[in-house]
């Protein structure tokens, strides 16, 4: 990643090579939503295909659910979210301006550690320090207030109470809800996992750093039911599990770190998540993993009837397991590689030649591969390796400009190799391959071409 990046040249990338685009953009949008592109749903895609594989292919008793958005609203009793699910919001009445009161504090003093303080104390503290809006800089800020983070929408066609559901604000708890069916169905046997990919919703203050936070987003969940006491052991283990998952992915080492969590949630006994220093926004939280005790499955038990015990079949022991979460977000994942892979390489400084190029690693990277015929005259045969290829990885076809002008745009999306069919190609059954990191070529016959490249694609 250039030191020197800003979150604005992301942005511009984005939008202007097919990445993602602002939402509802031709109505004027709406704010923190965004679409994923062409390249952005293959980059995405890449990220959850890295992420199945890591978490359920390759690990033993592991299992993928995809649970409904929309679920029984007893189920957000139990997790607690209808009750207590909730931001401490104030209002600016000068300017009308809404904002949360734990991020004016933390803007204003990073040491103050506004996620310890009460309602009141929050109040106090704004007083006292007079600090102004961010808008208007006046100081005149209603009470804070509580509003539930949840959307809530209505089942039917009356919208009464009873007919009150909600769009969920977390995946998790379609994984607690299943953990029965997946036990019985599969057979599993405790430690086992459930993971999930999928979307949650939070009606909340966001501060529109792009799409480090959004009201709608995507998670890829992973929750691990545990012996008390093996709790720990597993809660460590999925730490470094995970940071090393986002260096396989391609974050550099120095641009992740640990954040354990001083004040914990009164169910929990361990958090941690793991951090990625973003361009403009600094450290930023792209995964959490968290020891969750028996809290989850017991208030499920509570409130459905159901028995939520698991009996070891070695030992006959009956016990409400423990679950270890560990949550990845999936846009903010997307958005720290993109970061990553970013780089302005100077080519010819004397000529101000300066070559945009996103570094990803070739199995995130959204096109594979870019058949490059030299002329157009080349075009029919340039077309039959691009069809071929296709069948096994996504490729690009670019017959338009110089083959420089299509290197740089094959480049600047990271594309990985540019197969160029020429004249020579005709007689010797050959074609130049230039590497995208080294700009190096090299002449392979077009019969080795598939297997030169899924060498590269490995995760």
């Amino acid at each position: 990643m250039n030191e020197e990046l800003t979150m604005d040249r992301i942005v511009n990338l984005c939008r202007n090579r097919g990445f993602i685009f602002p939402g509802s953009e031709i109505y004027g949008g709406l704010a923190n939503t965004w679409d994923y592109g062409p390249l952005g749903a293959r980059l995405k895609n890449n990220v959850k295909e890295a992420w199945r594989r890591r978490f359920i292919q390759e690990r033993h008793n592991s299992f993928e659910v995809d649970a409904d958005i929309l679920m029984n609203p007893r189920v957000w009793e139990a997790s607690g979210h209808v009750g207590s699910f909730s931001d401490p919001l104030l209002d600016c009445r000068s300017c009308k301006m809404r904002f949360r009161a734990d991020n004016l504090i933390d803007e204003f003093d990073p040491e103050a550690h506004a996620d310890a303080m009460t309602k009141e104390q929050m109040f106090d503290y704004i007083k006292a320090h007079h600090i102004p809006c961010p808008n208007c800089g006046k100081h005149d800020f209603t009470d804070i207030r509580e509003f539930n983070l949840m959307f809530q929408t209505f089942r039917g066609v009356t919208n009464d109470a009873k007919s009150v559901i909600y769009l969920r604000p977390e995946n998790a708890q379609g994984e607690y809800v299943n953990y029965l069916n997946v036990m019985r169905s599969m057979r599993a046997k405790v430690p086992f996992s459930i993971g999930q990919i999928g979307k949650a919703f939070r009606n909340e203050i966001t501060p529109g750093n792009f799409t480090f936070r959004t009201i709608e987003f995507e998670q890829m969940e992973f929750q691990t039911f545990c012996k008390p006491g093996d709790d720990i052991e597993h809660y460590e283990y999925f730490k470094n599990y995970g940071r090393q998952f986002f260096e396989d992915l391609g974050l550099a080492a120095d641009h992740l770190r640990f954040h354990d969590h001083e004040k914990l949630a009164h169910y929990a006994k361990a958090a941690c998540d793991i951090e990625y220093l973003f361009p403009s926004i600094g450290w930023g939280e792209i995964n959490g993993t968290h020891d969750r005790t028996d809290f989850d499955l017991s208030r499920h038990q509570e409130y459905s009837g159901e028995n939520m015990s698991y009996l070891d079949p070695y030992t006959n022991e009956r016990y409400i397991p423990y679950i270890v979460e560990s949550t990845y977000g999936l846009d903010r994942t997307v958005l720290a590689l993109l970061c990553e892979a970013y780089d302005e390489e100077v080519i010819d400084e004397a000529k101000n030649d300066v070559r945009v190029v996103l570094h990803l690693k070739p199995a995130m990277a959204p096109i594979k591969a870019s058949v490059l015929p030299l002329s157009k005259k080349l075009g029919a045969k340039a077309m039959e390796i691009r069809d071929e290829l296709a069948k096994h990885f996504m490729v690009d076809y670019d017959d338009a400009g110089s083959i420089g002008k299509r290197y740089r745009r094959a480049d600047e999306i990271g594309t990985p190799f540019c197969v160029t069919y020429d004249f020579d190609s005709e007689t010797d059954g050959c074609v130049t391959v230039r590497d995208r990191d080294s700009m190096e070529q090299v002449r392979i016959p077009v019969a080795e071409l598939r297997s030169y490249i899924e060498k590269s694609l490995q995760f």
